[in-house]
């Protein structure tokens, strides 16, 4: 789900909450203000410092935060620490009396969705509030394809774009080369996405934009300007080596060699050899 998760809470009820959390949850660290100091308690964590100073420490230092206080205090807090979606910790939101759980930040790469949706569950009558547009429509979210079997993304400058298309039903490609078929768990895929076999397909105006699942280098300017690329873990190398090479010469020859053959560094699942050269350099 999240690695580090940490929750703040600042009102009684927010305390008993976040304890409610924590029976499900036991790894979680929770904060509550010290005023609320309570011997009964031996695994929160009680603050003395203002609100403001704890958030931003633990805005840096978490996978996630569960906010049990309003969502605009939420906002002004985290406001001057958000640097992009690729890094920013998921952030999560719940009223005084967890009746909501929103979704407040990096709701897919950092999974904030998810989060809500679990958090969610461990109260009566409690609503998630998830507002990305490929969730509420039930499409692709292409900033996540595959990313449960470790999938790559080769140029991620495309992900914006291309999601846009998605979500306002534009005509989407999708080639796949390699890589784990079930990606996609609905009946069928989304009326606007049409699969192809070739490359070349791509290429056509009908396509507004494109979804290439491949371990080939991809280098037509056309293909790259329209598509984003996943790279699955689809390639196993073998190297044999003598016992004094070191491995900057070996990562240097697997990318030439991987270059020559069209293939693709960042799909590479595995690298085999033989254990009995186990105390060579590289």
């Amino acid at each position: 789900m999240t690695g580090n998760t940490a929750v703040i809470a600042i009102t009684r009820h927010g305390i008993d909450i976040a304890n409610r959390i924590m029976e499900k949850m036991p790894e979680i660290q929770v904060y509550a203000p010290i005023k609320y100091a309570d011997q009964s308690m031996p695994n929160m964590n009680w603050f003395k410092e203002q609100t403001s100073q704890l958030v931003a420490n633990l805005f840096k230092k978490n996978d996630a935060l569960i906010c049990i206080f309003s969502l605009g205090a939420v906002v002004r807090l985290i406001a001057p620490f958000l640097v992009d979606k690729k890094t920013d910790p998921a952030v999560i939101v719940i009223d005084d009396k967890a009746h909501f759980v929103i979704s407040a930040l990096s709701g897919h790469l950092g999974g904030a969705n998810s989060l809500a949706r679990l958090v969610s569950s461990f109260f009566d009558n409690c609503q998630p509030v998830i507002t990305t547009a490929a969730d509420v429509n039930e499409t692709i979210a292409v900033d996540l394809l595959g990313r449960e079997f470790s999938w790559t993304i080769d140029n991620f400058e495309n992900v914006t774009k291309v999601s846009a298309f998605m979500v306002n039903e534009e005509k989407i490609g999708v080639l796949q080369e390699t890589g784990e078929k079930e990606w996609w768990q609905n009946k069928s895929l989304p009326s606007n996405v049409t699969v192809v076999r070739k490359l070349d397909d791509l290429k056509s105006s009908h396509f507004k934009g494109a979804l290439v699942i491949s371990d080939r280098i991809i280098d037509d300017p056309l293909i790259l300007e329209k598509s984003v690329l996943y790279r699955p873990k689809s390639l196993v190398v073998g190297i044999g080596i003598h016992r004094d090479t070191n491995s900057g010469v070996i990562e240097h020859g697997v990318k030439n060699t991987m270059k020559n053959e069209g293939l693709s560094f960042n799909s590479i699942r595995n690298i085999a050899s033989i254990n009995r050269e186990a105390g060579v350099k590289g």
